[in-house]
């Protein structure tokens, strides 16, 4: 799959662009993790997942977890567990209608960093994999078509306090949200299923 479409084109064209961008293509983007970027994604503790329907609707979504909840398992494999939320299933009903999503790998400390991997997800629901991902209601698998990192220059400086307390940890209760004790959601609230 080409890395440009005619809408890309046409503003490297208006912006005198087109060079750099071909350059940066060239240069830059990957369809294979490497150890490099292995390592990065596997030490982040959240992305962001760009999906959008079959209709082309689009929706972002913030993930997160331990370091370590996002694996590369392979060149051409990046798995995370999805985890109980709201319900809505936004993203990952998407990906049923559409399996092209975008995943956004950021740091934000003293040494900003990002990194785009764009691709196709489908969904496991009884993978052995999710056994050493406590948590994990199902695996989302992801064959990379585009890894490339973009300039950090407009990542700001952010410092982590503290971990949420939702996320997951082996052999832990996990911590309900208080939303799903309020009136307007207890009595639709289903049980949580159990998980590894």
């Amino acid at each position: 799959m080409p890395m440009y479409h005619d809408g890309n084109r046409e503003l490297q064209a208006r912006f005198g662009t087109v060079a750099l961008a071909d350059r940066l293509a060239e240069k830059l983007t990957r369809s294979r993790f490497t150890d490099s970027d292995k390592e990065f994604i596997e030490g982040c503790s959240f992305f962001f997942l760009a999906t959008a329907d079959a209709e082309g609707r689009p929706d972002c979504s913030y993930k997160g977890g331990a370091p370590g909840f996002v694996r590369v398992l392979a060149p051409d494999l990046l798995v995370y567990p999805d985890y109980d939320g709201n319900g809505m299933f936004k993203s990952l009903g998407n990906v049923k209608a559409n399996s092209r999503i975008g995943l956004l790998f950021i740091s934000m400390g003293e040494k900003p960093k990002r990194l785009r991997v764009n691709g196709t997800a489908s969904l496991s629901f009884d993978d052995p994999l999710l056994k050493e991902l406590p948590g994990g209601q199902m695996l989302v698998r992801v064959t990379p078509e585009h890894i490339f990192p973009n300039c950090p220059r407009y990542i700001h400086n952010v410092q982590t306090i503290e971990p949420s307390v939702h996320v997951p940890e082996k052999g832990c209760a996990p911590v309900e949200p208080a939303w799903k004790s309020f009136a307007d959601f207890k009595d639709v609230v289903p049980p949580r299923k159990p998980t590894a």
